[in-house]
């Protein structure tokens, strides 16, 4: 999940194309960079890897640019140490995606892994069915048989004189331009150059300058200390032991289990509560097959181009949103995800493996990682020097520029309408509750939305803030952008896939297994397991309100009918265990001890 890009000249080039593919490309992920050209007058290949965001090497790389050329600007998703390209048998690759299988294709062709990035699986595979004698057609086919995930790549063979481009989901254009070939992760690219012919990749091979001698790797990577970007999660006993995990004795009402720590929550004399009596029906399809059909056909293109935007977090619910509007409506979806520092590691192998077998198109907007995980961290820090429910929202303020980025990908594709899978039982009422906000009821819409709404809710929060200046930190302008983009500003051609099709629980767990959706090790539950935050705050709320997301969930399928109160009382107890492992996840990626963190929270119990 990066960006990849390259020049394949022809003829003379003009060298700002370079820069602006460079620049462009970056968007995709920033976290290290890496590049492969070619220099005729030492008759040689050189490789050059950073630990840095490609902006600030690009000036170093740039006057030695004058002949092929490609490049690639990294999103960290495995192994921190291993930038790109690889280099193994005097063969370079830039690849982008996740290849969930490269372990298991080590061991079955018995191939010697020397690093643990993923990526190394495509040389290694490349190598050995070149050894085989296999024409690089088929080379390529085999390696696209073999893996599993994601597979957007460009690999050079030098003493072939060959460059294989290919990809197995839609992620990777190609364009020419005064005869000289350019190809990039996004199509958008490639016109803002002003490339012609720009077409979609699935195989391409083409020729570049035959060299029987060595590539030169320069490897000016791990120049710095850097923080492991996907850490793995661990298990400790020890550590695990600090979280609680109590029955809390709180009155609950008698239909839902809404307990009596619920903000604004009151019960009649039967014990019925009053979120359960003013309760408006929110699973329910809103158009039946015939008016959706009616609704889409406005967005749907010739030629089966692409009609649609599915943001995709790799949670269940985008998941099954991409796969309901693919194979259910007959739509042409791209996909697109916003990773800020908290899409987990599980999350984006998800999408990797969702996107390769419908075969979709997944466009990446990656933010500055480490800037936008020391937001987190300043507000952790603030929130816990005075600990306060109404102010854990702030954490994940920061992912609401997912709602603001859809829209600059509609206006770079073209495409019009944005499908959402958000769930209609993620109403959670509590979270601006306990900043002092009463719930509305008669609302359908999981977040408040509305210029009034919004300034009144932003108004709780500075009043908190007042009396914690902690929270006034670098993060309040790149909160409140986000925040307010997503609750203000009136959307267009806007829906969720759950006004055409009803969510589900049973069948959601089935269609995911079409895909061997992937679990989290430390929860049986499929929900929020995408999110890196939300073990963590999940914690908080459940140690010092007695309750957490799951409860207010479990009370909405309650009121629609759709399980039972027993059931809901089970599926709590399970679900409300601490997730130690993604919790720890959470804590090492902001560099906070797990101890002290832990004992505030546990000192402010309920």
């Amino acid at each position: 999940m990066c960006g990849i890009f390259g020049i394949i000249p022809k003829k003379k080039f003009d060298k700002n194309d370079f820069k602006s593919l460079a620049f462009l490309s970056r968007e995709r992920g920033k976290d290290s960079s890496g590049f492969f050209n070619y220099c005729p007058d030492d008759k040689k290949y050189f490789i050059r890897k950073f630990d840095n965001d490609i902006k600030d090497v690009i000036e170093q790389v740039f006057p030695k640019i004058n002949n092929l050329v490609i490049g690639h600007s990294r999103l960290i998703t495995n192994s921190t140490p291993d930038n790109q390209p690889i280099l193994l048998n005097d063969m370079a690759c830039i690849h982008n995606g996740i290849i969930i299988n490269f372990k298991s294709l080590f061991l079955k062709y018995k191939i010697n892994q020397k690093n643990d990035i993923d990526s190394e699986i495509l040389l290694a595979l490349a190598n050995h069915y070149i050894n085989k004698n296999y024409d690089l057609n088929k080379v390529i086919d085999k390696i696209l048989e073999d893996c599993e995930g994601i597979v957007n790549c460009a690999i050079a063979i030098p003493k072939l004189g060959k460059m294989l481009l290919f990809s197995n989901n839609g992620s990777l254009f190609i364009g020419r331009k005064k005869e000289n070939f350019y190809f990039a992760s996004e199509s958008y690219f490639l016109d803002k150059i002003q490339c012609n012919n720009i077409y979609k990749i699935t195989k391409e091979i083409i020729d570049i300058p035959k060299i029987d001698k060595p590539i030169v790797n320069i490897n000016e990577s791990n120049t710095k200390k850097r923080n492991d970007f996907v850490p793995s999660l661990q298990s400790d006993s020890s550590l695990e032991k600090l979280l609680l995990y109590e029955n809390h004795q709180l009155q609950r009402c008698s239909k839902c289990i809404l307990p009596s720590s619920m903000p604004f929550i009151k019960f009649d004399e039967d014990g019925v509560c009053n979120y359960c009596k003013k309760y408006t029906k929110k699973n329910f399809v809103k158009y039946d097959l015939n008016e959706a059909n009616i609704i889409f056909d406005n967005y749907r293109k010739a030629n089966k181009k692409a009609d649609c935007i599915i943001p995709l977090s790799g949670g269940r619910d985008s998941c099954l949103a991409l796969h309901i509007a693919k194979t259910k409506f007959n739509l042409n979806p791209i996909t697109y995800t916003y990773d800020w520092g908290l899409v987990t590691d599980l999350a984006r192998r998800n999408i990797s493996r969702i996107c390769s077998k419908l075969k979709v198109e997944n466009i990446i907007f990656a933010d500055d990682i480490t800037k936008k995980r020391n937001y987190i961290k300043k507000n952790v820090v603030a929130w816990l020097n005075r600990p306060n429910l109404g102010m854990v929202n702030i954490f994940t303020a920061g992912d609401k520029h997912f709602f603001r980025h859809v829209q600059t990908v509609k206006k770079r594709t073209g495409i019009k309408l944005d499908l959402w899978g958000i769930n209609p039982f993620e109403v959670t009422h509590f979270k601006s509750g306990f900043l002092g906000l009463a719930p509305d009821f008669e609302s359908r819409q999981i977040y408040n939305s509305g210029m009034f709404k919004q300034l009144n809710y932003q108004s709780k929060r500075f009043l908190q803030m007042l009396k914690n200046p902690s929270y006034f930190n670098s993060s309040i302008l790149d909160n409140l952008h986000g925040e307010i983009y997503r609750s203000i500003i009136k959307k267009k051609h806007h829906y969720s896939i759950f006004d055409f099709y009803k969510w589900n629980e049973n069948e959601v767990e089935e269609i995911l297994k079409l895909y061997n959706w992937e679990k989290s090790p430390d929860t049986k539950s499929t929900w929020r397991i995408g999110d890196g935050a939300a073990a963590f705050y999940n914690y908080i709320y459940y140690t010092m309100a007695g309750f957490s997301e799951h409860d207010t969930f479990r009370s909405n399928q309650i009121r629609e009918g759709e399980i039972s109160r027993e059931e809901a009382l089970h599926s709590i107890k399970v679900e409300n265990r601490p997730r130690f492992q993604n919790i720890k996840w959470f804590l090492d990626i902001l560099d906070l001890d797990f101890k002290s963190t832990i004992k505030i929270i546990n000192l402010n119990k309920l």
